[in-house]
């Protein structure tokens, strides 16, 4: 199960006057604030921290999504936290998205509708679907989850899904990028608009509902030869989710089951080179970066023996 207390460092994304949703950047899990006198004074230092956008020490409950307390970080934890916060040069485009009117035969096409500059950073695509499901099921066998050791430490707790999908993210870019020596960006899909709230089932995972305001998962582009024609899809790698490469058409339409909220859309999303790891900025348009994969790994291993449902 989540855990009931997780404490962090973390700076403010947004807060939902209307619903009293609290948004963080390092969390795509939804917190809300807590029904006790003390839900006054953490919205005042939570409001705080937003508009001067400093860093703040959270006390998270994870399992109901509430937030617990916030104090101001400390003097050291917020220079370390300052320090390891690199922000990701030329970040891509974020384009807004009508999920229900994406015509999958030719949305999910590179070049035809997909013409991000980011693609042209690199050019060694996968070859096949056959090479696609290899990488995937390969990073699929890294989990936690399956009891036995991995080839890549830490393993990698895709059975976790109420949050790390940028450190599950980023460590299956290196493994795409480093194993098997194909590009890898990173697709990420927001709930930044309105009250949108990105909303799945967990059905691999106990088949709980699960809601983030965004979400990000490797993205790769493969080659697709069909008798004398040949062309380039974009197929997104998320374990978390799938048990396969899907189109991102299909990834993007999973996060919109209304069954899991009422207020389940897709806003945006956005294509940005694998280097990308968490929004620095509630629209979407920017990211911070973990090139020494030290807070990737260190999530890893902190979520390691969490569950979904």
């Amino acid at each position: 199960m989540p855990p009931t207390r997780e404490s962090a460092v973390l700076t403010v994304a947004n807060i939902r006057e209307e619903t009293g949703r609290i948004l963080f950047h390092e969390r795509e899990q939804i917190f809300s604030l807590p029904e006790t006198d003390a839900r006054a004074g953490i919205s005042g230092r939570l409001r705080e921290a937003l508009e001067r956008k400093t860093p703040v020490k959270a006390v998270l409950d994870p399992r109901r999504g509430i937030v617990q307390g916030i104090t101001p970080a400390a003097e050291k934890e917020a220079g370390e936290f300052e320090r390891s916060r690199t922000l990701l040069d030329k970040p891509g485009k974020t384009v807004s998205v009508n999920v229900a009117e994406i015509d999958p035969t030719r949305f999910n096409v590179v070049d035809l509708t997909l013409k991000s500059p980011i693609f042209k950073l690199c050019t060694k695509i996968v070859p096949s679907y056959t090479k696609a499901k290899e990488i995937f099921d390969f990073c699929a066998q890294q989990s936690c989850n399956l009891g036995i050791p991995t080839t890549v430490t830490p393993c990698i707790p895709f059975q976790y899904v109420r949050d790390d999908c940028y450190a599950r993210a980023h460590k299956m870019r290196w493994i795409i990028e480093q194993r098997y020596g194909y590009c890898c960006e990173k697709v990420f899909s927001f709930a930044n608009q309105n009250n949108d709230e990105l909303s799945v089932r967990a059905d691999k995972w106990g088949g709980c509902c699960v809601n983030w305001w965004y979400h990000v998962a490797p993205l790769i582009r493969v080659q697709i030869k069909i008798s004398t024609f040949s062309f380039v899809i974009a197929l997104v790698v998320d374990p978390s989710m799938f048990d396969k490469p899907v189109m991102l058409s299909s990834w993007l339409t999973a996060q919109e089951n209304a069954a899991c909220g009422a207020h389940a859309k897709v806003s945006m999303y956005s294509i940005q080179p694998g280097s990308a790891y968490t929004p620095a900025n509630y629209a979407g348009t920017a990211f911070t970066t973990d090139p020494s994969y030290t807070a990737t790994d260190a999530t890893l291993i902190a979520y390691k023996n969490l569950t979904t449902c």
